[in-house]
């Protein structure tokens, strides 16, 4: 395998002008694809700029960690600045995209700007996935941002406290049972492992209140989809399903929401459920940027060649969940699946890919075989399938940190998250409302920057 050298390892010579390479969006897939661009070519052949709209990455799988307090926020936010010594940061959201002037528009705190480019990357993620359901945009709250994991840890906590504090009447116990349950809609890995996380933890912490038991607290997940964690397959589905059932967990499948209040939640089936809690979950969408651009796509996501290059549109590629970009190692038909472990490698492929552009190397198109995925199931529970090997259990749940420590990009991120494990495991759980963000500034369309396309 050949090994280049910033700077070296062709014989290209160096432009009289360093190339612009602009990298929109800093999750998993730009992140990844700016540390290798670091490598590959030195200051005197790229300059490179990172458009995102916060100064850290952030390990979004460990989020379900973050909103029952075993992680610390900072724990699985990874600063750019100190990991991308090379990299400038423009903070700010892309709202427009002139490609044949090379010119993007960009919003932020300190108001518009523009940024020109010579090489192009895509790569702004992805979105919780909405419908057009009656009150889900006023009461439900996503879990992909740092900012909805602290609200929904501070939320719960609050309805918690105000049910254990309500007077034994009719109405008392009619409120109670509002803030007593929760509801999460999604039963792949962001729904599942909330909710199996979200009540071992509050089982753990029962000793807070006087008048609540934690079986008095009604959980209930629910999905179109006729099985839970379709992606690991029907054996580990029903495991983590069996799992959730022992805990009182009630997971009602083909069935969704159909309207949502403040204080109830209407399923498609008819049933009212009382709750002031609708944590959604269901699945992903391409980020809302990609709608904006006027190119072709595939069920939201740009399409792309194998080798991640926007065809009819030179010097631009995507990738990540905001691209469609061929499955070789599976079924070239269909796109590669929308995870951070694909979104991770694509980024390093196509950082091989534009430094070949500019005279480095050469280009190869992506190909990457799932190495497995992992769900935590919280407790001593967890389900994985490494390598295509089913694993239920103390193992599964062994298996999911090991590789979570292994996928986040620091080691003193490895340190802190392994640190918090430890201390979670031998010392009694933090729990404490900070209070720290407000309801409004957490609902989805305004903590994931949906609006700004609206």
């Amino acid at each position: 395998m050949l090994r280049f050298v910033p700077g070296f390892g062709s014989d290209t010579p160096a432009p009289a002008r360093p190339a612009r390479v602009v990298v929109v969006g800093g999750g998993f897939g730009g992140f990844n694809a700016l540390q290798q661009l670091e490598k590959l070519l030195g200051p005197d052949r790229a300059k490179l700029t990172l458009v995102a709209p916060t100064d850290y990455l952030l390990y979004s799988p460990l989020l379900p960690e973050v909103a029952t307090g075993v992680l610390d926020p900072r724990d699985i936010a990874v600063s750019i600045r100190q990991t991308l010594p090379r990299t400038s940061l423009a903070l700010g959201h892309v709202v427009d995209v002139d490609f044949d002037a090379h010119r993007l528009t960009l919003t932020g705190a300190e108001g518009d700007s523009t940024l020109e480019w010579d090489k192009l990357i895509l790569a702004p993620g992805s979105v919780t996935k909405q419908f057009d359901i009656p009150g889900v945009d006023e009461h439900a709250h996503g879990l992909k941002t740092l900012s909805e994991a602290v609200y929904i840890r501070n939320h719960v906590l609050a309805q918690l406290d105000a049910a254990d504090a309500l007077p034994d009447t009719p109405a008392g116990r009619a409120e109670r049972a509002e803030r007593l349950t929760v509801v999460a809609v999604g039963a792949g890995y962001t729904g599942t492992e909330f909710v199996a996380q979200m009540q071992n933890w509050v089982r753990g912490i029962a000793t807070r209140w006087g008048s609540i038991d934690p079986k008095d607290v009604r959980w209930l997940l629910v999905d179109l989809a006729p099985k839970v964690l379709p992606e690991l397959g029907d054996r580990l589905g029903r495991e983590a399903l069996d799992v959730l059932a022992d805990r009182g967990v009630e997971v009602r499948l083909e069935i969704s929401v159909a309207a949502a209040t403040a204080t109830s939640v209407t399923l498609t089936d008819g049933e009212v459920v009382p709750s002031r809690t609708l944590v959604w979950g269901a699945g992903v969408a391409p980020s809302p940027l990609i709608a904006t651009l006027g190119l072709p796509t595939e069920k939201g996501r740009l399409v792309v060649g194998a080798d991640m290059t926007v065809p009819g549109v030179p010097g631009v590629w995507a990738i990540g969940d905001a691209a469609a970009v061929p499955d070789l190692a599976a079924d070239p038909s269909k796109p590669t699946a929308p995870t951070a472990q694909h979104a991770q490698r694509q980024g390093v492929a196509v950082a091989r890919n534009v430094a070949a552009s500019l005279g480095v190397g050469q280009a190869r198109p992506y190909k990457h075989k799932d190495l497995g995925l992992v769900a935590d199931l919280g407790g001593f529970d967890g389900v994985a399938k490494p390598l295509g090997i089913p694993l239920t259990g103390p193992v599964a749940k062994f298996v999911a940190r090991g590789y979570h420590l292994y996928a986040l990009p620091t080691i003193s991120a490895r340190v802190r998250v392994a640190t918090d494990w430890l201390y979670s495991a031998v010392l009694p759980t933090r729990v404490v409302n900070l209070a720290q963000v407000r309801s409004e500034d957490a609902l989805i369309n305004k903590a994931q920057a949906i609006d700004l396309y609206e």
